[in-house]
């Protein structure tokens, strides 16, 4: 292979992640590698439309004055995730501001953030953040195209489905379909120029096999990680009872009920973490079959002082196809640790199999001069199973 196809392949791979890192980002609800801006309130450090490589907090958990983070704001342009500044850290979290703006967010209606609002921080070197040029406004304008396309699908074929998110999978999944039947029916229908060009024709058995296990390794990731996540409660230590149970007497306790449901048909093994002070969860490890709940009791703790708290609850959730035991060793030497083994469980031997069974090289080979299509090939492989 030569220096130019190694350099188209390298670039082909780049750009396949950059998509796959953005599309499991957008499932999620939090960058993946792969962040960006879309105001000016970072100017000069980052411009509309200016990317940055964001180091999950699962991955480097610290967190220091001077760094830059992705955060769940609260108040901020109406909440969701803010990138800005940590100016100051203080005992009721940290003091955030963009670089371009005059005041902090505290300033203003934004509480201090806690550590379990930070999704992500921004990858520095010598103390400069990477910047990756204008990658918003290509994803933005990429983006548009697809949501312009999915709008248009589902007011023609009448699905509702096809919006969203989950929409776009679908959409991702007909176009690398059809693409393949295309493929298929020009190798089969089409007349033969060359041996080269015959042998060239068709797709790469692995690089569709790839894009499958792709697919199976964002929708499992996204079973895993959407439901998770962190929850955040409300707490008024007051001088006054209240049937409330958000209103707790200064310096007492109140308990309620938080519950773990799965709507899937894996059963999940979830763990449940205190990610403030003034917080309880029993018990902190919850089985849960497919379609059924399990349930947790969280205790919340006012402090002596009156006035408004924040207390919070992160959990994380893996499909439980993995051994007990094996899944609680990982997630006690890391909490993506589960994720990582169950994705590469899944999809390594979907890659294999199918690679196995369809065929190296081309998704079409020519046999003496004779069709043979991918289908027959998978026929073939079985028969021979039983023989």
């Amino acid at each position: 292979m030569g220096p130019r196809k190694v350099g188209s392949a390298v670039l082909q791979l780049a750009v396949l992640l950059i998509v796959l890192f953005l599309v499991l980002g957008s499932v999620l609800g939090q960058p993946i590698l792969l962040g960006y801006v879309e105001t000016d309130s970072m100017s000069p450090t980052l411009e509309p439309g200016d990317g940055f490589i964001a180091v999950p907090v699962q991955i480097d958990s610290s967190v220091r004055t001077g760094d830059v983070i992705v955060f769940r704001a609260e108040e901020l342009q109406g909440g969701g995730l803010t990138t800005h500044r940590v100016v100051d850290d203080t005992e009721r979290g940290f003091i955030t501001k963009g670089d371009a703006n005059p005041f902090t967010d505290q300033s203003d209606e934004e509480p201090p953030v806690k550590r379990a609002q930070i999704v992500a921080t921004a990858l520095q070197v010598n103390g400069n953040v990477v910047v990756i040029p204008h990658l918003g406004t290509v994803v933005e304008g990429i983006q548009s195209v697809l949501s312009a396309v999915q709008r248009q699908l589902a007011i023609l074929l009448g699905i509702s489905g096809l919006s969203g998110t989950q929409g776009l999978a679908y959409l991702l999944f007909a176009g690398t379909l059809l693409w393949y039947v295309v493929g298929e029916w020009r190798a089969k229908h089409g007349k033969e120029r060359d041996r080269i060009t015959s042998r060239m024709a068709g797709v790469d058995s692995r690089l569709v096999m790839g894009a499958f296990a792709a697919m199976l390794v964002v929708g499992a990731t996204a079973a895993m990680v959407g439901p998770a996540g962190t929850q955040q409660y409300e707490v008024v230590s007051a001088d006054f009872t209240s049937e409330r149970p958000s209103v707790i007497p200064a310096g007492e306790s109140k308990s309620q009920r938080y519950v773990v449901g799965n709507g899937g048909f894996i059963p999940v093994v979830t763990y449940l973490e205190p990610a403030s002070e003034g917080v309880e969860v029993q018990p902190r490890e919850l089985y849960v079959e497919g379609r059924s709940v399990a349930n947790a009791t969280v205790t919340l703790h006012a402090p002596p002082e009156t006035g408004h708290y924040r207390r919070f609850v992160t959990e994380h959730r893996y499909l439980a196809v993995l051994p007990h035991p094996l899944i609680r060793g990982l997630y006690e030497l890391h909490p993506w640790a589960p994720i990582v083994v169950i994705d590469t469980l899944i999809a390594v031997p979907f890659y294999l199999v199918g690679v196995a069974l369809v065929g190296k090289g081309r998704i079409r080979r020519r046999s003496r001069g004779r069709d043979v299509s991918t289908f027959t090939r998978i026929r073939r492989v079985v028969q021979g199973l039983y023989r």
